[in-house]
């Protein structure tokens, strides 16, 4: 690479971030000022999950892209809110404030394992279940790649991966503040700056976040919200230093410290999803902790190409204590566990190292190329705890009998690569493979630290065939393939040890612009199947005890649609919207037989999303914009036998707001759910190996309406 390509480069780089409203800066995501006009194309999006940076309608995979204006004219705040938008796609959280369950394309999280879709942010794979739910501020691009990445993501890139980079520091001083107030007294308040300490040479950037929340679900025994949120802080710093025109530093540092409720699940006692039960624990659920995490990134320039190292090191801490039977001493029925009422608690500390190492090629070439390293080092102490609780008082978490106590360690390592061959003007050709190994070590710390070892490993190849059907379309056909870790239940009786879970797919895709740019129409066919597909239950020890278990399904087929598209009508008048299909059934499952023809856990058959937004000037220096988003979900089912199944719900969100045509303010009225529906985030209920009280089912409620206002001002 020469040496003045490089100074173009740096020059390029440099001019990009200052910039602000550059038209390269909307197509990498950033808004531009509210006194453009909009343009009479849609948005050009660029994309980065495929390891460089390419227009989204020229990636030959299924992905859905947020860039920075969308973000804000959706409202997008947090992971729930853009994979609403999502279909194909599920987020629901439920138990502890911190934990989160995403299904994707039939696929599904659970708890105590691993996810099923690759998080990365910044560069950085999010190597815990708890780092998904996250509030998102200052983000530049959302990228959802759905279907198995496994060649470029690795493990647990079984259902898709799902990339987020926030925002770069900038050259010019900047800076934002936004306040949002809605329903439960939840006050909203974040904000930031950016500059350069040596312009040109050292770049800065500063946001902060913090949250408080009286709640939205109610506890109807102690007359009192079950889901505060005490507070939720967070601050994320980024250095960038440009040393040469040859090497570029990051240095990233975030923290995070939360104070909320815990475990806010109602009794179903009929099996009933549709009742609006409430719940009825005697004693509110808290959970408390944090999340320290430091990042250093170099990327150097050579004659092969960029080399890139990643290095990582996260501290993650959760502490839960909560009623055990979700009920309280004046219920005659009891709870799960019967007449009398228990508690729990866990405790989660965690400590993480990740190193990245990969040389990926220039991308101006015929022949294009990625190879590289990743090693993980985790150590996870898990702490249960269980008692007697009759009073309804507060009590002390550290005070309480520690169950069960072991030491999880994890080392993961990988090697990977993918190659790109233009076999002519029109046809391209890519083939990626992965070799992944986790060595996973489980110590009982209570047993005279016994120790149990297992091993995990798979090669995952992708291959993609690409072809052009003109100036704006293509067509592409892709065999991929996903492993997701098996690993320890948390206690040595019945099924100590769960499968790794393999998926094989088969995909063809198109995607074309029309109407000279003002449509874009993407759509993808996939046919996967499953080995050993990861599942979670709950099961009562004597005690008794509540206890999480993962099981294993021993085959399982899903055969499916992605459909998007986006349509500017006019000017100011944009469309959007989706549908997603995943069929997802068991087909062979020796641990229960009678289950199979069934939809597999969580499965949700169908989803659609549709939004429309129209942007007009409102004069005296105004600009308006309206903006309806529905999401219309299918049936749940929610275990393996298919016997709680929840209905079909509708969700309304909508948007309107006024700003300064120069982007300096805005002022958004905003609502969610607007229906109130009622419906529920996760259910768990009698199933194989399951409780035998006299209950049906507990369930978490999803969010209620919510309404609101949001302020903004920029500099």
């Amino acid at each position: 690479m020469s040496t003045s390509f490089r100074r173009h480069c740096l020059a390029s780089a440099i001019a990009l971030m200052s910039a602000g409203a550059s038209a390269q800066d909307t197509a990498a995501g950033a808004p531009p000022p509210a006194t453009e006009a909009r343009s009479n194309k849609l948005e050009q999006v660029v994309v980065t999950s495929q390891g460089r940076k390419e227009m989204l309608q020229s990636v030959p995979v299924a992905v859905k892209a947020f860039s920075a204006r969308q973000i804000e004219d959706a409202g997008i705040k947090s992971t729930q809110d853009f994979m609403d938008l999502t279909p194909n796609v599920s987020f629901d959280q439920s138990f502890t404030y911190g934990n989160s369950f995403v299904v994707i394309r039939g696929v599904s999280e659970i708890n105590n394992a691993d996810s099923p879709v690759a998080v990365v942010v910044d560069g950085v794979p999010q190597n815990d279940q708890k780092q998904l739910k996250m509030n998102l501020v200052d983000v530049a691009r959302i990228e959802v790649l759905k279907g198995p990445q496994g060649s470029l993501y690795g493990r647990n890139a079984v259902g898709g991966a799902i990339v987020i980079d926030t925002k770069q520091p900038a050259n010019e001083l900047q800076g934002f503040a936004k306040l949002d107030y809605s329903t439960g007294n939840t006050v909203d308040l974040n904000g930031g700056v950016s500059g350069a300490l040596v312009k040109d040479k050292v770049l800065f950037r500063i946001v902060g976040q913090s949250k408080t929340s009286h709640g939205l679900v109610t506890n109807s025994y102690r007359n009192a919200k079950a889901d505060p949120i005490g507070h939720d802080n967070t601050l994320r710093a980024k250095l960038m230093v440009l040393a040469s025109e040859d090497v570029q530093l990051d240095f990233r540092a975030s923290t995070n410290r939360f104070q909320a409720g815990a475990s806010w699940d109602n009794l179903i006692r009929d099996g009933n999803l549709n009742a609006r039960y409430a719940p009825t624990s005697n004693v509110l659920g808290q959970s408390v902790g944090g999340t320290d995490e430091f990042t250093f990134k170099a990327d150097v320039e050579t004659r092969l190409g960029t080399l890139t190292a990643i290095t990582n090191h996260t501290r993650l801490t959760e502490k839960f204590a909560s009623d055990g039977d979700f009920s309280n001493p004046d219920d005659p029925l009891g709870g799960i566990a019967g007449p009398l009422s228990r508690g729990q608690g866990k405790d989660r500390r965690i400590r993480m190292t990740s190193q990245e190492i990969r040389l990926t090629s220039p991308g101006d070439r015929p022949l294009r190329w990625i190879a590289g390293l990743y090693y993980l080092a985790k150590d996870l102490d898990w702490t249960e705890k269980s008692y007697a609780d009759t009073t309804g008082l507060p009590w002390q978490y550290e005070s309480v009998p520690t169950t069960r106590r072991n030491d999880f360690k994890n080392k993961a390592s990988a090697v990977f690569g993918q190659i790109e061959y233009d076999l002519d003007p029109l046809t391209k050709l890519a083939a990626g493979l992965r070799y992944d190994h986790d060595a996973r070590q489980r110590i009982d710390l209570l047993n005279g630290n016994t120790t149990v070892d297992a091993g995990f490993d798979a090669w995952q190849p992708k291959l993609t065939l690409t072809r052009k059907l003109g100036a704006e379309a293509l067509g592409y056909a892709t065999y991929s393939t996903g492993f997701r870790s098996g690993g320890f239940n948390t206690t040595a009786a019945d099924n100590p040890v769960f499968k790794a879970e393999n998926l094989r797919n088969l995909e063809a895709g198109y995607k074309g612009s029309f109407l000279d740019g003002r449509l874009s129409l993407n759509a993808a066919a996939f046919y996967s199947h499953s080995t050993d597909f990861q599942y979670f239950y709950i099961k009562v020890l004597p005690g008794p005890v509540l206890s999480g278990r993962i099981g294993n399904i021993d085959k399982v087929t899903i055969k499916g649609l992605d459909l998007d598209f986006r349509y500017l009508a006019a000017q100011g008048l944009e469309f959007d919207g989706g549908l997603g299909l995943a069929g997802s059934r068991i087909k062979a499952n020796a641990a229960e037989p009678a289950t199979v023809g069934n939809h597999t856990p969580k499965n949700s058959p169908w989803k659609a999303t549709f939004g429309a937004q129209y942007s007009t000037a409102l004069g005296q220096g105004l600009a308006g914009q309206a903006r309806l988003d529905v999401e219309v979900r299918s049936r749940k089912y929610w275990h393996p036998d298919n016997v709680l199944v929840s209905d079909g719900v509708t969700l309304l969100n909508a948007r309107l707001g006024v700003r300064d045509a120069r982007d300096r303010w805005s002022a958004t009225l905003y609502g969610r759910n607007l229906g109130n529906r009622f419906y529920y985030a996760d259910v768990n209920g009698k199933t194989y190996n399951g409780w035998g009280a006299p209950i049906d089912a507990i369930g978490s409620r999803g969010t209620p309406r919510v309404v609101g206002i949001e302020l903004s001002v920029k500099m």
